[in-house]
């Protein structure tokens, strides 16, 4: 017969040297006795081998992060797909300007500004509260008709949530988008 004939004690691989070691990274040590292998003409003897198996993702230690300090966390790497439409408001001293993007591929949503020809002959002032109004509520017909029913908006690092922002965002809330 020309099949392989595996010795009784290498054909189950016993896991007696299976422990857990105590290092951050999750690793096992596992230990098989493949104490012999013969083949027809040919015995083969080797040492009882030994392989570390780690777990597939683990907490990066201060060391790694000092090593790639421009990496980035799980959050800001998974946040563009949890909450992929952003809306950016920008108050200049003459307009009030909005806009929702797609934040993986940068895509323009909707946009509305107090710039544009409709609203700049029609509006008394292009930046008080009534302005800020027609800006939130025409954000909000926009990404209604392009499909968009939720988004995002971070304020800057020293912006605070008041006045003719708050405007814009309560507009854009009572007609019927979600904020996330």
């Amino acid at each position: 017969m020309a099949a392989a004939q595996l010795s009784s004690n290498s054909v189950l691989p016993s896991f007696e040297g299976l422990r857990s070691s105590t290092s951050k990274a999750s690793s096992v040590v596992v230990s098989l006795p493949f104490t012999s292998l013969t083949l027809p003409g040919l015995v083969v003897k080797s040492a009882p081998k030994r392989f570390v198996v780690q777990a597939a993702w683990t907490r990066r230690s201060r060391s790694e992060a000092e090593k790639r300090p421009n990496k980035k966390s799980w959050k800001q790497r998974t946040d563009m797909y949890m909450r992929p439409f952003q809306l950016n408001v920008f108050f200049s001293k003459r307009f009030v300007h909005a806009k929702v993007m797609h934040r993986g591929t940068s895509k323009v949503i909707s946009v509305a500004t107090t710039n544009s020809k409709d609203l700049r002959n029609t509006l008394p002032s292009l930046i008080d509260n009534e302005a800020c109004r027609v800006i939130g509520r025409l954000i909000a017909e926009r990404s209604k008709e392009a499909d968009v029913f939720a988004m995002a908006f971070e304020a800057k690092k020293n912006e605070r949530i008041e006045g003719r922002l708050a405007i814009v965002l309560d507009t854009i809330k009572d007609n019927g988008i979600i904020f996330v």
